[in-house]
């Protein structure tokens, strides 16, 4: 025969033993949640010599969501149109465009990061009217910014706001300057292309295409 004491330890045993299988049993030998993706941001247009704190929020397989901190690894595209810290902190160094990506462990995320010129007081496309054939991609209109306290013009078509007054044209951005803004026009018509620039204020300037 078992003691009163025996039997009270196996009783504590066994309740012991059935607690941690109940436990087991709803949060799978307390496994860590996964991270599943990281969302960073915000996507931003800042002018030249400012700055934007970026964030990486990470989503996990449970549902739940984090702020990452430590153990960010930021970096961006193109350096010398936005620089990032170790802190996520971005610098518009030139204009441009920059992909700025936060990895931690092995899942990232990215955001987008405009660089415009500071202190513009003008803006102009050049040329100020063409002709191009139908279906022709053969003219660049070229946008250009005068800075206060600067003589020399900056090219920004890469970076302006491009729209024209006709549905039927379809509109060619670069990634790079120098190369300029093409124009694909379907029918033949006259057309109001227009380059928009947000600095310290916003600026526009329009040309006229002919395509006959």
């Amino acid at each position: 025969m078992l003691s009163s004491k025996k039997k009270l330890q196996l009783v504590a045993a066994f309740a012991t033993l059935f607690l941690f299988a109940v436990v087991v049993g709803c949060n799978g030998f307390f496994v860590d949640p996964v991270l599943t993706s990281i969302a960073v941001g915000p996507t931003a247009t800042i002018n030249q010599g400012a700055t934007v704190q970026e964030s990486a929020v990470g989503t996990y397989n449970d549902g739940s969501t984090k702020t990452l901190s430590s153990g960010v690894q930021w970096s961006s595209s193109d350096s010398t149109a936005a620089t990032v810290t170790n802190a996520g902190l971005v610098t518009g160094t030139a204009p441009g465009s920059a992909t700025i990506t936060a990895a931690y462990q092995t899942t990232s995320g990215t955001s987008s990061i405009t660089v415009s010129l500071g202190n513009v007081t003008a803006l102009k496309i050049t040329p100020q009217s063409g002709t191009v054939a139908v279906n022709a991609v053969s003219l660049p209109f070229f946008a250009y910014a005068t800075v206060a306290g600067d003589s020399t013009q900056v090219d920004v078509s890469p970076t302006a706001t491009w729209t024209a007054s006709s549905q039927t044209v379809t509109i060619n951005v670069p990634s790079t300057t120098g190369v300029g803004v093409t124009f694909t026009d379907t029918v033949s018509e006259s057309v109001t292309i227009q380059a928009t620039y947000t600095s310290t204020t916003t600026l526009t300037a329009t040309a006229t295409l002919n395509v006959n």
